[in-house]
């Protein structure tokens, strides 16, 4: 249906993103696919040290899945996303292709090894999640192309992740979202990354905080470099939820908060992480 329609035709899975956005006039396709009929597209499997996400899988079914609690950052998003009613409606592959700068999954995932699977007439493809995301609403799909699968590889023993979001309330997008995933070896961190939202177009991963973690031991001083580079890279825009230097500030502390617990947990405790309302 998408290869007949052409360009004026979108697809809609939750709709959490496409229809508030149809409601401003931002977006006004022609014609809507209506993607929840299509049958096996909704499903948490773990298959060879990989978890596998359909496209339509609600936010709610990772949030209540034993398989994605495994990855504790993977609940965290979930969990955390908007209300009971979002969470019951919106589902990850529309969040991806959306590609909202104000999203939730994109900047949790990017601290991962993400695949998205994508199907069209002519067939699959399978495109690393950095490269998937190419601007505020803006992906490599096709027009005649869909999301198939999110493909998350298991992260090995010793690791572990937080993701943070500050809100002035549960239903609206966060003011700004900080992920951290660490590999632990004693006080060590051997692999790190940080990813922010809401602080730019597209998800920042910071480099220069990975730096300032990798191969030392987490302690104020690297914690606190990690937060200032955090601080440094972010470069949001001023709006109702804040100017622009607060937005900074809080990238600094919810960094900090987020490398803490992804610590804890790289170190086998079951640290609770809640977003910080504002």
């Amino acid at each position: 249906m998408l290869a007949q329609l052409g360009e004026d035709a979108k697809p809609l899975a939750g709709g959490q993103s496409l229809i508030p956005l149809m409601k401003l006039r931002f977006s006004s396709p022609a014609h809507l696919v209506d993607l929840n009929f299509v049958p096996e597209t909704s499903y948490v499997r773990k298959d060879d040290g990989y978890l596998r996400f359909g496209a339509l899988t609600r936010h709610s079914e990772i949030e209540k899945s034993p398989l994605a609690a495994g990855v504790p950052i993977v609940h965290d998003c979930a969990a955390g996303i908007a209300d009971v009613q979002v969470r019951n409606r919106g589902t990850i592959g529309g969040s991806l292709a959306e590609a909202d700068p104000s999203g939730d999954w994109a900047t949790v995932l990017l601290t991962l090894n993400t695949d998205v699977v994508c199907l069209s007439p002519r067939g699959e493809r399978t495109i690393p999640l950095a490269d998937f995301i190419t601007d505020a609403y803006t992906t490599a799909l096709q027009p005649d192309e869909l999301v198939l699968e999110v493909v998350v590889k298991i992260p090995q023993q010793g690791s572990g992740g937080a993701y943070l979001a500050c809100k002035r309330a549960a239903p609206v997008y966060p003011t700004a979202s900080a992920a951290v995933q660490l590999t632990m070896e004693g006080e060590t961190c051997r692999q790190a990354m940080v990813v922010l939202g809401c602080v730019g177009l597209t998800p920042v991963r910071v480099t220069e905080a990975e730096a300032a973690l990798r191969g030392r031991k987490i302690d104020t001083k690297s914690i606190t470099a990690a937060a200032e580079a955090a601080r440094e890279a972010a470069d949001p825009q001023p709006d109702m939820r804040g100017s622009a230097e607060y937005k900074r500030a809080l990238i600094a502390a919810l960094v900090k908060r987020a490398i803490e617990a992804a610590v804890q947990r790289a170190q086998g405790e079951g640290v609770e992480v809640n977003h910080i309302y504002a």
